[in-house]
């Protein structure tokens, strides 16, 4: 199937190796999970395809690898995205520690318009929790962007965490926030035909050593 959007919105998932972000994408748009999915090779892509209020929005979700080694491709990409959605693993305190250096490194490359939505996923191991929901809340409140736990697996929390980053953009939007002459800005005017509801890899790099599957921690 395609669809004609009136509005193409470019997000970025960024975070740490094994924390889901594959995942998060893969339930929100085809709402399957994978419990064995392979690291991310450079950079993957996904489109979703979302209707509100007579308009269609066409979201790319470009999802980046975590590995240090591919942190230089996922840069490319910061410039040019209407919203930053930074993950960590609720069960592993590493990941979590290094949401703000995800954030900033963001930040110094991105737009001033971008937003920024923080997730701690894998909620269906709280029993495994090593970062508390408090200070995933008190984090975020620190940047000033909402903040969702969520689970890839059970798909908490996923849909909300989406839809109100949307909400967001399209407030913007309506706001005139963006420079809409300027495709850097992530929000792209007009009709574009695409299919939807559809996973793309789009691997930058073939290096099957780093493509193995790693946990967090």
């Amino acid at each position: 199937m395609e669809s004609n959007f009136d509005y193409t919105i470019k997000y970025i998932i960024i975070g740490d190796a094994g924390v889901g972000k594959s995942n998060l994408v893969l339930q929100y748009v085809e709402k399957t999970f994978k419990p064995e999915y392979a690291n991310t090779v450079g950079v993957e892509f996904a489109i979703k395809t979302v209707t509100i209020e007579n308009k269609v929005y066409g979201l790319q979700l470009w999802d980046t690898a975590g590995q240090e080694n591919f942190r230089s491709i996922a840069r490319g990409y910061y410039k040019t995205a209407a919203c930053a959605i930074v993950v960590y693993d609720i069960t592993c305190r590493d990941s979590f520690n290094n949401v703000k250096t995800w954030i900033e490194e963001c930040k110094n490359s991105a737009t001033k318009t971008i937003t920024f939505i923080l997730i701690g996923n894998k909620s269906d191991l709280a029993e495994k929790r090593a970062v508390t929901e408090d200070e995933g809340r008190e984090l975020a409140e620190s940047y000033g962007i909402q903040y969702y736990e969520t689970s890839a697996k059970t798909g908490t929390n996923v849909e909300k965490a989406f839809s109100e980053s949307l909400s967001e953009i399209i407030k913007k939007i309506e706001d005139n926030l963006y420079d809409l002459d300027d495709e850097n800005c992530g929000v792209i005017v007009g009709s574009q035909k695409t299919k939807s509801f559809s996973i793309e890899k789009k691997p930058h790099n073939k290096n099957t050593n780093s493509n193995k599957k790693k946990k967090c921690c």
